[in-house]
């Protein structure tokens, strides 16, 4: 019978996973319940250390002659702390240690709580890899349990730390088997042949096979999802993720109903998206999109001709759907200009919130935006920026708190002409409206969403920037193509006023219509 704890099942079940077999293991009552199941569990040999700093000595020789992970479980407090010379030689030996360290739950750090430090990052830089694990009450703990566990084990160069919080009760060992545990195996540090062949087979031979890859991509995902996200039918078996960050929560939700991911990045990063990472794959990912896309010509597959048709009744509906004047008409009338004199020089920057969403419903190009972590800061700058070094023109499609927020980015005399800035001013973050249930706070306007009456005008004047300004669909339309097509050697603004309301009654118009 194993703990009840079920983060040391979930680690128990992977050391198992990932080829850990042998474990040293010391004396204490808060790692009672992890020392238990490596002795109750058949796969793993336990090593008795009464000393922590001689057991990290004893771990370490005994990986040198097995040339395999060995484990050292260590109980909370300053037993951890011993470890420290065994786990520095370690990492200049390049041996994979796994420091397994029991805590108190971190609520009791700091408290004069007995056999109670700081345990999270003790061991500083001389472990590869340092997580600590939740106690799950919820499947989405359960998954992030099962991920740290993985992405600690994954490394196979140098030591890592697990450091474990167990609450009381410590002692019941009622759980009869161990839980089936998702693995994650990291494929080799280069796309070869073999690998690149079996990569392209796994997707070819799947009923269900999806590739999500990075830009330029198929538009219309999110409108498609939103047509099918309860029928199964559309759900992928098998989905090969390239990376690059997705906007859609909707999207991300309906992937995560797929079987399993594999993900190909150069870096070798667990980035678990979907929630069902089962491979990381070391290499080109643009390589293998590229492969794959030329195996579907060659062979097409039911199940992505299935989708292609989906997606090309979004694109069909992008196109005919003629929204009444808004933040959508602008972005459309732009984007369908932009295109009729595209000559592959020009570079988009969309800034975050709405303006990128209405990008992924009406660029048909590669585009620039901070989605990777960033709010509404600095998106004018990046874009800005980019117009420095770059001899094309540079458009930057931005939102009015964006704007507002980074107005200092047009402060800056070495700017020039080529930098255009169509700017979506409705008065406010319009995107808030779009939140269901928040429409019931009084604080939505004037708090969460900024709701203001600011115009850029004026900060035009004073940072020499031309200034053009809509308040009508002739004025929208006029003003885009004098974005796009005048010559000036200083930057050009174009300032659309919408109203918030009507946004998002166009908005959710669009995506009415595209159901019927």
């Amino acid at each position: 019978m194993y703990s009840n704890k079920e983060n040391v099942n979930i680690l128990t079940a992977l050391l198992v996973a990932h080829d850990v077999r042998h474990a040293v293991v010391c004396p204490g009552s808060r790692n009672a319940p992890i020392v238990h199941n490596l002795n109750e569990c058949p796969d793993i040999t336990c090593y008795p250390v009464t000393d922590e700093r001689s057991a990290g000595f004893y771990a370490l020789g005994m990986s040198q002659a097995l040339e395999a992970p060995v484990a050292v479980c260590v109980t909370s407090g300053t037993a951890l702390l011993n470890l420290a010379p065994a786990v520095a030689e370690a990492y200049y030996q390049h041996r994979p240690l796994v420091v397994i360290s029991a805590d108190r739950p971190p609520q009791w750090i700091d408290q004069l709580d007995g056999q109670t430090l700081p345990q999270p990052d003790a061991l500083g830089r001389f472990v590869a890899k340092a997580v600590t694990l939740p106690e799950p009450f919820t499947d989405e703990l359960h998954w992030y349990c099962n991920r740290l566990v993985n992405e600690a084990l994954m490394v196979r160069h140098a030591p890592v730390h697990i450091n474990v919080p167990i609450s009381e009760p410590l002692f019941d060992f009622t759980i009869p088997s161990l839980p089936q545990e998702r693995k994650i195996e990291l494929l080799p540090s280069d796309i070869s042949n073999v690998t690149l062949t079996h990569l392209c087979h796994m997707f070819m031979q799947a009923k269900r096979p999806m590739l999500i890859a990075r830009q330029p991509m198929n538009p219309g995902l999110d409108e498609a999802v939103c047509l099918v996200q309860d029928d199964e039918t559309y759900v992928p078996d098998f989905v090969l993720y390239t990376g690059g960050s997705i906007v859609s929560k909707r999207l991300k939700r309906f992937l995560r109903k797929a079987k399993e991911t594999w993900v190909v990045n150069a870096t070798g990063e667990v980035t678990d998206t979907f929630m069902n990472l089962t491979h990381v794959v070391v290499g080109d990912g643009e390589m293998v999109a590229d492969q794959i896309r030329f195996l579907l010509e060659q062979q097409p597959h039911p199940f992505v001709q299935l989708w292609d048709e989906l997606l090309e009744r979004v694109r069909h509906h992008a196109e005919t759907f003629e929204p009444a004047y808004s933040e959508m008409a602008t972005v459309k009338y732009f984007e369908q200009r932009l295109l009729m004199e595209w000559t592959a020089g020009e570079a988009l920057h969309y800034a975050n919130s709405s303006a990128i969403r209405l990008a992924n419903i009406y660029a048909r190009h590669h585009v620039y935006c901070n989605r990777g972590v960033n709010g509404i800061d600095g998106s004018l700058s990046t874009a800005a920026g980019f117009s420095l070094v770059y001899e094309d023109k540079v458009f930057c499609v931005i939102g009015d708190l964006s704007f507002f927020y980074d107005q200092n980015a047009l402060w800056n005399q070495n700017l020039k002409g080529n930098f255009r800035i169509l700017l979506l001013n409705n008065g406010k973050g319009g995107i808030f409206n779009m939140l269901r249930g928040l429409e019931q706070s009084p604080a939505r306007d004037p708090f969460v969403a900024a709701e203001h009456h600011t115009s850029a005008e004026g900060i035009c004047q004073q940072n020499h920037v031309v200034y053009l300004r809509a308040e009508s669909m002739e004025e929208m339309q006029k003003g885009v193509d004098t974005l796009l097509y005048i010559e000036n050697d200083r930057p050009v603004l174009l300032e659309v006023f919408t109203n918030a309301d009507e946004d998002e009654r166009v908005m959710r118009e669009y995506f009415q219509s595209l159901n019927t």
